[in-house]
């Protein structure tokens, strides 16, 4: 019997069997990954990735739908429920109880709170080894701009600054239940090398970022004269007259910088 999806839950059933294998395929699961999976629903994915990996960590919080993922998955892997809210959970603490250097994560995200997952995620990318994630395809287009587009802004800097972002296919709202009212993207995130990651100090850096988009029409000057005077923007080798949109990530790591210094 299927379960009655909940809009207080962002509830959105993925049942196309097409998109199910093609999402499997991406994540291409080894007997050897430890394996997360954010919010099984009814199991779409969780039962091929259990099936290709043997074991599987499913992040629920909709109590209603654990009894059925367990007596599903007893008969194809091992399956270990975490009820909880997945921003609540420490994937660095996770990765570390079951004796393993990095996670492999996937999901088909609730859309409504789809940004704060992503950084929370962001915040763990140390123990992460990848993500494979469901979102709704604007935010993915975001995820994945390039500066001078419409729609590069924070959420840009920040993923970009911690991950390789590869959008990899779209999904309509006809494979889901009930069909949501925009499309929907897969994404791929591969989090930086140690050696890649930037070494600028992320509240700085985060609040530099915030300030700099909060008012996208504005120049750096303004928009960040509570953070940084003007010669502090030059010591970036940056103009204060150029707006946030028109820097790289890297950019903003300078900035950050500086605006510790100042």
């Amino acid at each position: 019997m299927s379960a009655r999806p909940k809009k207080s839950f962002g509830q959105h059933f993925l049942h196309e069997r097409r998109y199910i294998e093609r999402i499997v395929s991406a994540v291409a699961p080894g007997p050897d990954d430890f394996l997360v999976e954010i919010g099984p629903g009814e199991g779409a994915l969780t039962f091929p990735l259990l099936a290709a990996a043997g074991r599987l960590t499913a992040i629920e919080l909709d109590t209603d739908l654990i009894p059925n993922l367990q007596s599903r998955a007893a008969s194809i892997g091992e399956l270990a429920i975490v009820h909880a809210d997945v921003l609540t959970v420490d994937f660095t603490a996770m990765a570390h109880q079951q004796g393993v250097s990095r996670l492999r994560i996937a999901g088909n995200l609730p859309y409504y709170i789809s940004s704060p997952i992503l950084f929370h995620c962001v915040d763990h990318a140390a123990a992460i080894a990848d993500m494979h994630f469901m979102l709704q395809k604007e935010v993915v287009d975001r995820m994945a701009a390039e500066p001078g587009s419409k729609v590069y802004g924070r959420l840009s800097v920040m993923l970009q600054l911690a991950c390789r972002v590869e959008p990899l296919f779209d999904v309509p709202p006809g494979a889901f239940r009930p069909p949501p009212k925009v499309d929907s993207s897969v994404v791929r995130l591969i989090p930086l090398s140690s050696d890649a990651r930037h070494d600028a100090d992320p509240v700085r850096l985060h609040a530099v970022v915030k300030a700099a988009f909060a008012q996208r029409r504005k120049t750096l000057g303004n928009a960040l004269k509570q953070l940084l005077d003007a010669d502090a923007i030059r010591r970036a080798d940056i103009d204060p007259k150029a707006r946030a949109e028109t820097l790289a990530p890297a950019d903003f790591v300078r900035l950050a910088k500086v605006a510790v210094e100042s």
